[in-house]
């Protein structure tokens, strides 16, 4: 029987990393869970079991119930009935099939009837997921907008919410308006604090809503009367049961039909908030993005892998002229970038993943007991690389996401083209993830600080330093990185010396991908270091790749000037 975990033995590779043994140790703060819940881990071991249990069960799920509904799903999608948006009949089993197999509540403690699993194995179970479809894995994700609740709302709220999201309710997180899509700082949702009923009421539409319908919202809104920023806007928590919010429309997309989109019409809808006020989008929604960010990451991971099987698949079987079209070079080509732009785009995810884990699991046991001065000091310093990483790790595996249904497709020829292959349906599905909660584009606006700063530059150079590869062909590898770093530090200086924002602007793109290219070499490359007949081609084949781009854009950025610049600008 197949089974989308076990199927794919690159993924738990990844749980044998030499830092999962620290972060498991951290997000269990010392196994004491165990003396209260006899589920917990007593110990490393019975945690890593735990974890491929429960990644055999999602894969179990994802492979045998939500890949055989996919397409009919996408076929049927949401509708709209009476202000209420209904999902597609097969989205209901879905929704059904994992709420009995326990897969909501991933990340919360086992206080509120939570799994407490780290961000890194609830990436893994959203690959999965997204693999058999990423319509569903939209939704199925999305519980982890409770993350922010847990963080930054009050216990009472925690006690209240929390336990209703690992039972399987759903969550959705009301950010765009009409006119606020990629500009939160200008949402207008208007709260209001109903003094007689000691409740906030939210009036305003809000729209691109994923999910929209859900049980429990997490709302930007405008709580202060006057102000046109993002000072004034909180984050308010807004639970379906109380009414107040209909759905006035639901988006009729290009691609990931199951997922419904929703434009809201939020009519004195009663309200709590969450935090502080004033805080929603300065504190609240970052946390949120980054968060949806790394999701993005892994659903694109998911796509990236159903892609490349479905071109593989086809190649095998495909005869012209008389020959399997796989040992064609032009065929091979394609397979075997798209194979290693999988392999490194999922050892950034899961490298992202780790550090999110560490400075996590520190910030909760903040909560319970004073930090020491080196915990401390670690919680900051894998906060910096988590933010650092995430833009890296959602930009790339969103663009590698179409790059590879693209190529699926291309492999496929004229078939690929009818709608009855399911390459057509990746490649329409792939192509929002470059562009929702946050464009690539974005990504490098996030990224591109730590650039200019070097922190990236340190980064590259200490992953280089601490390589120690053990073949002759891996150090030649290695070697050929360690070059490419020379050519990108010169780049990175160069647009710095040039004292022009507009200049800096427009490379930034190209300094974005010649740094993730570089960091993911390297991951690829000690991955190939532990197991090289998992990853060894990949290695070879990504490394090409990055000399083939970093050489080349290298070159565009050192002979560009400001006079250079092409000028569409409008007054």
């Amino acid at each position: 029987m197949a089974n989308y975990y076990t199927d794919h033995p690159e993924i738990e590779f990844h749980l044998s990393h030499p830092l999962m043994k620290h972060l498991v140790e951290l997000k269990e703060d010392g196994f004491k869970d165990a003396a209260e819940y006899d589920y917990a881990p007593v110990d490393h071991e019975d945690a890593i079991e735990n974890y491929r249990r429960i990644l055999d069960i999602t894969g179990d799920v994802a492979a045998n119930v939500i890949e055989p509904n996919s397409e009919s799903v996408d076929l049927e999608g949401p509708h709209l009935e009476n202000g209420r948006m209904i999902y597609a009949s097969k989205t209901f089993e879905n929704l059904d099939v994992t709420r009995k197999a326990g897969l909501y509540g991933v990340s919360m403690p086992r206080r509120y009837g939570g799994l407490n699993l780290p961000s890194t194995i609830f990436s893994m179970m959203s690959e999965v997921i997204s693999a058999a479809d990423a319509g569903f894995q939209n939704i199925w994700s999305l519980q982890s907008c409770i993350d922010t609740l847990y963080e930054f709302g009050s216990e009472e709220q925690r006690a209240k919410y929390i336990p209703r999201i690992c039972a399987g309710e759903t969550m959705s997180m009301d950010l765009t308006e009409p006119d606020a899509g990629s500009d939160l700082q200008r949402v207008m949702l208007k709260a209001t604090y109903d003094e007689k009923e000691q409740c906030w009421r939210l009036n305003g539409v809000k729209r691109f809503i994923t999910n929209g319908d859900s049980d429990i919202h997490l709302v930007l809104a405008r709580s202060e009367e006057g102000t046109k920023d993002g000072r004034g806007l909180s984050m308010f928590i807004y639970d379906k049961r109380n009414g107040g919010v209909d759905v006035r429309h639901i988006e009729h997309k290009l691609g990931i039909h199951g997922s419904p989109t929703c434009e809201l019409t939020y009519k004195n809808a009663k309200a709590e908030i969450c935090g502080d006020r004033k805080l929603g989008l300065i504190k609240y929604v970052m946390a949120l993005m980054n968060g949806a960010r790394l999701g993005i990451a892994a659903q694109s991971v998911g796509v990236e892998q159903e892609a490349y099987n479905e071109g593989l698949a086809y190649a095998r079987e495909r005869a012209q002229f008389g020959e399997k079209i796989i040992n064609f070079p032009a065929v091979y080509d394609m397979l075997s970038r798209m194979k290693a732009k999988l392999d490194a785009g999922r050892s950034l995810l899961y490298c992202t993943s780790r550090y999110v884990d560490i400075y996590k699991s520190l910030e909760d046991i903040a909560r319970f007991r004073k930090l020491s001065p080196e915990e401390r000091a670690e919680m900051k310093q894998y906060s910096k690389l988590a933010d650092a990483f995430t833009p890296l790790a959602k930009g790339m595996n969103s663009e590698y996401a179409t790059q590879n249904a693209y190529d699926a497709i291309s492999i496929h020829g004229g078939s690929g083209f009818i709608m009855e292959y399911k390459s057509q349906r990746l490649y329409r599905d792939a192509r929002i993830f470059s562009i929702y909660e946050g464009t690539t584009q974005l990504q490098v606006v996030a990224a591109i600080r730590y650039v200019t700063n070097g922190t990236y530059l340190q980064v590259i150079k200490d992953m280089a330093e601490g390589l120690n590869v053990q073949s002759p062909e891996l150090l030649s590898l290695k070697n050929r990185v360690v070059q490419l770093v020379d050519l990108y530090e010169k780049a990175v200086n160069y647009v710095k010396e040039q004292n022009s924002q507009e200049v800096h602007d427009f490379l930034a793109r190209r300094l974005y991908d010649m740094t993730a290219e570089i960091i993911m070499s390297l991951l690829i490359i000690d991955d190939a270091n532990r197991a090289p007949g998992m990853f060894g081609k990949s290695a070879n084949v990504y490394v090409r790749m990055t000399e083939e781009d970093v050489c080349a854009k290298s070159y565009y950025v050192m002979h560009f000037t400001e006079a250079d610049l092409p000028n569409f600008r409008t007054e």
